[in-house]
């Protein structure tokens, strides 16, 4: 097993706001690990705190610095540019020449199916285009490790699925997958291991099938039969 992240007693604070307080979490290469709970129990922190963006003001978090790493956002930034230079410009950025970042850019969108849009402005396609062409944007770096937050919140149910496919695919290639979601569906078709958090506070870690189906912490069990109910 290959460990990718640890996490000891890390704690987040925003001003007066504690976003994480004392987690503790592993997690290893290959995973489908998806973080649930209610809206500012801190899910988004923790895959910031994850990608690097957020330093955790107490507690120690350990990254393997070997696995590349990308993050998804839930509304992701489109440049007023087309959707090939978009995916593009993120390899230049990497230093891929530019005329082999196009074409790589090119694969990388025939991979999400989205060549025939290459040319479209980015911020003319649907919402679930851009998502799909986000993801095609992160694919293209080459990424071990993809964090996601709630990939698919504002998109319609047809393109739900065709977002959840690519996910499914990219983790059946091997990827690791860390993603938050409301959707519990998706926790169920996606997920391997299952943390939710309240408040700021790691209260479950269990396999998917233990986290449905088994007893639960009591703040767990409230989530989920809130969610459910």
């Amino acid at each position: 097993m290959t460990l990718l992240f640890s996490l000891q007693s890390a704690s987040v604070r925003f001003g007066r706001v504690q976003a994480l307080s004392g987690c503790t979490l592993r997690i290893a290469a290959g995973e489908r690990l998806a973080l649930v709970g209610a809206n500012g129990s801190g899910k988004s922190t923790l895959l910031r705190t994850l990608h690097g963006l957020v330093a955790p003001a107490s507690g120690q978090v350990q990254c393997d610095a070997r696995a590349r790493q990308a993050m998804l956002f839930q509304r992701p930034y489109m440049l007023r540019a087309s959707v090939l230079h978009n995916v593009a410009l993120g390899l230049w950025l990497h230093g891929t020449p530019w005329a082999l970042a196009r074409a790589q850019a090119l694969a990388a969108l025939e991979r999400v199916g989205l060549a025939d849009l290459a040319q479209r402005s980015a911020r003319a396609l649907s919402g679930g285009q851009q998502q799909r062409a986000a993801l095609a944007r992160a694919w293209a770096l080459g990424p071990q490790v993809l964090l996601l937050d709630e990939p698919t919140s504002s998109l319609d149910p047809a393109a739900k699925r065709e977002v959840e496919r690519l996910m499914a695919e990219f983790a059946d290639d091997g990827m690791t997958l860390i993603f938050s979601s409301h959707n519990l569906g998706q926790v169920k078709r996606l997920a391997s291991r299952v943390v939710c958090l309240e408040q700021g506070r790691l209260v479950a870690d269990l396999p998917t099938q233990a986290f449905f189906n088994g007893p639960l912490p009591a703040a767990a069990a409230n989530f989920l039969k809130g969610e459910m109910g």
